[in-house]
């Protein structure tokens, strides 16, 4: 009898079990409404209205401060140094003298010549007097003449001597350290200071090539140092007549007043240049800009659902970018929740801006 009894219960929890499960599937409502509704759910998104505004195009590039003149003195003879007139770091005027070579056997030679210059003179003046009178011929006369102008002659020439010895300012400016000192012996090849002046600065800079045909001389910049707050204003002096044929680049140089000295030569400056103002821009974040395989495309909202249009693109900053066609001024553009979107996704507008 117990032996019967066993499998009986076994079969009647078997058969309440499936019971059960039958009963469950039948009164769940989740998959057939996952299955049936088609529904996708709306994707958060953060827009922006595009509308037109003034774009200034701005360039951003990296430069070098230059002087405005630079040389590195030296003399023109060799000799010996009698006397230093510069200290280091002082400002000198253009001509001055800052340094002088022994110049003793020129000086001596220059002193005999003015003697022998007197006395030829003298003797050319009683010629003249006695040709007049038919008292000397005029090969006599010519022959004491010709000796004064030779005589004037090496005086010329040992005077230049002379001034070779001479070391002068070439220009306004600031001397730098020196490198000898009185008593050295020193020739042409020899360096003795190096000489600047940084008032006004010039400022070395490149743009790329496709912006070489809208700048000209007079153009404004602006620059900052390394270092330092303050915003400097220049303008541009110069530009190379040529393309750079190994970065595609135009090298432009500015010219700023520095009447303080704040900037220095060989600073690294970051500068900013304004090619020009265009009105009725429409710009547009860049993080809103989807590249695709053949060309560009950004999301807009149109009745609640993301649209793609085809855009083409002109200027940028680092934050925007202008839109030349394919978008119109009043357009809700995606700007956030991109990578979720598809054509036609549904959309939940978070925020406008």
């Amino acid at each position: 009898m117990n032996k019967i009894k066993t499998p009986l219960i076994i079969l009647l929890i078997v058969g309440a079990l499936i019971f059960v499960k039958v009963r469950y599937l039948n009164n769940s409502p989740a998959a057939p409404q996952v299955a049936n509704s088609g529904q996708v759910p709306a994707v958060n998104v953060t827009i922006t209205i595009a509308k037109s505004s003034t774009f200034d195009t701005k360039i951003t590039s990296t430069g070098t401060t230059l002087s405005n003149e630079e040389v590195d003195l030296k003399p023109e003879a060799s000799g010996k140094i009698t006397q230093i007139m510069f200290k280091e770091g002082d400002r000198v005027s253009k001509g001055e003298l800052l340094l002088k070579l022994n110049d003793a056997d020129l000086t001596a030679t220059l002193n005999k010549l003015k003697l022998n210059e007197k006395l030829a003179a003298e003797k050319e003046g009683r010629l003249k007097k006695l040709l007049e009178i038919k008292g000397v011929s005029q090969e006599e006369y010519d022959a004491a003449l010709n000796a004064l102008q030779g005589i004037n002659a090496d005086m010329e020439f040992t005077t230049a001597q002379i001034a070779k010895t001479e070391l002068r300012a070439p220009f306004d400016g600031i001397i730098g350290l020196k490198s000898v000192s009185e008593g050295s012996y020193v020739s042409p090849t020899v360096k003795i200071a190096s000489m600047q002046q940084i008032d006004p600065i010039k400022i070395d800079f490149f743009i790329p090539e496709k912006y070489s045909s809208i700048v000209h001389k007079g153009q404004k910049l602006t620059f900052k140092i390394q270092g330092q707050k303050e915003i400097f204003e220049g303008e541009i002096f110069a530009i190379e007549p040529k393309i750079d044929l190994a970065t595609r680049t135009l090298q432009i140089r500015g010219l700023s007043p520095n009447k303080a000295g704040k900037v220095l030569p060989g600073s690294f400056a970051q500068v900013s240049l304004t090619l020009n103002e265009a009105p009725n821009i429409i710009l547009v974040p860049t993080e809103a800009i989807v590249p695709i395989l053949k060309g560009q495309i950004l999301y807009v909202c149109k009745n609640g659902k993301a649209t793609g249009v085809k855009v083409e693109t002109g200027a940028r900053t680092d934050a925007q970018i202008e839109i030349t066609s394919g978008l119109n001024p009043g357009d809700s553009v995606v700007t956030t929740g991109i990578m979720n979107l598809k054509e036609g996704s549904p959309v939940k507008i978070l925020e406008s801006k």
